[in-house]
């Protein structure tokens, strides 16, 4: 069991975190929820000792383990990949490495062959003997196969040490399992084997992530970080949204008949006290409005932007058509073609692939090879999976968007950006010195505003908390027009396309269907096994 009480944590005058006691009960699994910076990062650091709070204790159970996915990927470039799992089991690995330089002395002596014993004694206890096998187990699970085992952690690229990293953080069965963002840079097949392993893990988890698919999955409870405190609630995410948006609703409710009610009374007083006939009655209203006090309800510090596309014109029914597109050294050979009502979701197991499609059908990158056509009616607009090059001027916000925009007047600019979440002196920041979701929500503003009845998104839920992607979600789904997309957000994916194109090793996968029937119905499956020359 993992419990805090009373954590604090101050920074200066900023508190986030204020007398914090709250237990995590093996058996299940925590999603770590908050705003953007409302401290999820900082608080599982607290939990695993890696910064300490201000005041306020951390408690385990007694010889428990707490396991953590590290996220500097260049820790270990020194290391074997089955040496990086096996050290995610300190005690067990020290112990190994003891045990194997003993065996490596060429002048072993009878110290040396009792300090053995010991240790051979310590490894049959630790379940030591399996542990080679059960790091490999972890890896393949993870798409790692045996022939990077022994390869050093520099020899892989980022995604492949972001899945030895979480096979560190599995291996070894440890008691508490902390986890960051796991499911970043990980495909949807390791994401669903993860999703498995840890709705089978008998011990605690504790994970922050923005997948909301993710977090419905594998989530018993959810711990929301709101006001300097933590309340858990029982549910995964999807529930925990809809319960808080009801209370909310009935509170609001309840407050605005209090409200009412205030209202009437101070207008009898005002009309009738000074009335002699009446005044014993207006007096016992005003006691009754001395003791009528509204609920002291803070609403929550999430706020939705307000995500909504709406295209200048209609499309027509000849939207677009992709004969034989090619980009050397990326893809060859797409073909398909676009009807009126597609919302389609591109995948592959080359990210780069999709991104440089995406990038040539929104005129940003050109193709080696093929034809596009596009409809005379067509007008477009793309999220690029790169937004930085779009921040380096000294503009203000105001200004970078008025660019997009017909309509100049600095008033009907700021109340769009309010609604985009920038209120008060706020539209007058500089661009180059806005955080990753503002300018994702910059770059969402400007689509908005240009009326395009194409949309092309390349993962474009990047750096956005769960609120600003519901609000995405629902901004997408609600289009009329058609859009040609990618994303790691499974929800994203499973909600808006009607379609899903996969890109394989010169040849496609098209299939009119939802998200999830494209990924497990058992015919799609082996078609895109073939994909792959699998």
């Amino acid at each position: 069991m993992l419990s805090t009480e009373n954590v604090s944590l101050q920074y200066g005058k900023r508190v986030l975190f204020d007398d914090v006691s709250i237990k995590f009960i093996p058996g299940n699994c925590y999603g770590l929820i908050g705003a953007n910076g409302s401290g999820k990062s900082t608080f599982l650091k607290i939990l695993s000792g890696e910064i300490e709070s201000t005041r306020g204790t951390i408690s385990t159970g007694k010889n428990e383990r707490i396991a953590v996915l590290k996220q500097n990927q260049f820790e270990f470039d020194d290391v074997t990949v089955l040496n990086t799992v096996l050290m995610g089991h300190r005690a067990l690995f020290t112990i190994l490495s003891e045990r194997d330089a003993l065996y490596a002395k060429p002048d072993f002596s009878d110290a040396d062959g009792m300090r053995s014993a010991e240790l051979e004694d310590a490894l049959s206890r630790m379940n030591g003997y399996d542990a080679p096998q059960e790091a490999a187990t972890l890896l393949n699970g993870l798409s790692i196969p045996e022939k990077l085992h022994e390869k050093k952690m520099g020899e892989l690229d980022s995604p492949q040490k972001v899945r030895v990293l979480l096979a560190q953080a599995l291996f070894g069965n440890p008691d508490i399992l902390l986890l960051d963002e796991p499911t970043n840079n990980l495909d949807i097949e390791t994401v669903e084997w993860l999703e498995d392993f840890l709705i089978d893990f008998k011990n605690t988890v504790v994970v922050v992530s923005h997948d909301r698919h993710f977090l419905d999955r594998v989530c018993t409870h959810v711990a929301d970080i709101d006001f300097g405190k933590i309340t858990m609630f029982t549910g995964n995410y999807s529930f925990w949204k809809q319960s808080s948006e009801l209370a909310l609703r009935q509170r609001q409710e309840y407050n605005r008949k209090m409200e009412a009610k205030i209202e009437d009374l101070k207008e009898f007083i005002a009309r009738f006290s000074a009335n002699a006939s009446k005044s014993r009655q207006a007096t016992s209203r005003r006691l009754t409005l001395d003791k009528i006090t509204l609920e002291d309800i803070k609403p929550s510090s999430r706020k939705y932007p307000y995500v909504g596309f709406k295209a200048d014109r209609e499309a027509g029914n000849i939207i677009l058509s992709v004969e034989g597109l090619s980009k050397k050294g990326v893809f060859k050979n797409v073909s398909f073609e676009v009807g009126a009502s597609h919302k389609i979701a591109f995948t592959s197991r080359n990210k780069l692939a999709v991104s440089a499609l995406l990038a040539i059908l929104a005129g940003e990158e050109e193709a080696t090879g093929g034809t596009i056509t596009w409809g005379t009616t067509i007008s477009k607009a793309f999220f690029p999976k790169d937004i930085s090059p779009h921040f380096t001027s000294d503009m203000t916000i105001i200004d970078w968007l008025r660019q997009y925009t017909e309509q100049k007047d600095e008033q009907f600019i700021r109340q769009f950006l309010g609604r985009m979440l920038f209120s008060g002196d706020e539209p007058m920041k500089n661009i180059s010195v806005l955080s990753g979701g503002e300018k994702v929500r910059c770059m969402l503003a400007r689509m908005m505003l240009v009326g395009a009845n194409v949309l092309i998104f390349d993962d474009p839920t990047n750096h956005l908390d769960l609120e600003s992607i519901s609000s995405l979600n629902d901004g997408m789904a609600q289009f009329k027009g058609n859009i040609l997309f990618t994303s790691h957000d499974h929800e994203l994916m499973a909600t808006v396309a009607n379609r899903v194109i996969e890109l394989g090793d010169g040849r496609i996968l098209d299939k009119e269907v939802t998200y999830d029937e494209f990924l497990h119905t058992p015919e799609i499956k082996e078609q895109r096994e073939k994909l792959y020359g699998e």
